[in-house]
């Protein structure tokens, strides 16, 4: 029986427009062997776990770089949860401040990577964490 592939989605909350780096992450995933999911610019937190529960995903992540993450992340986690979706991880990538990477682990966000982080270290995270 094949092993089931680990199923992403990556999502660009907020009204930022940028999402070279969201791509760039989605098919290094890809590439990988996992099964991802675009959502494209301006996802509401809504959206994005209204498709995360949709798709039945292990992972959601989320690339933010309008500052909004402290905004933007505990409401998807909420409502995450208000779903029934605990199991799902979600990984932040953007411009993070220092300051807010204690807070964002302490809601529960898996793992947060700034500008230069290496697609290796993201794709080993994911791997690891939901595989365990």
């Amino acid at each position: 029986m094949a092993e089931k592939k680990i199923r992403v989605l990556v999502a660009k909350p907020g009204l930022d427009g940028h999402d070279r780096g969201a791509k760039v992450v989605a098919r290094a995933l890809r590439d990988a062997g996992m099964e991802v999911i675009y959502t494209g610019l301006r996802q509401t937190p809504e959206m994005i776990a209204e498709a995360a529960l949709q798709e039945d995903v292990d992972v959601v992540g989320l690339s933010v770089l309008s500052g909004a993450h402290m905004a933007l992340a505990p409401r998807i986690m909420e409502l995450l949860h208000a779903n029934g979706q605990t199991h799902v991880k979600v990984f932040i990538g953007g411009i993070i401040p220092d300051e807010d990477l204690i807070r964002l682990k302490e809601m529960g966000v898996t793992g947060v990577y700034g500008p230069g982080a290496s697609t290796d270290d993201i794709i080993r995270d994911i791997q690891e964490t939901v595989t365990g």
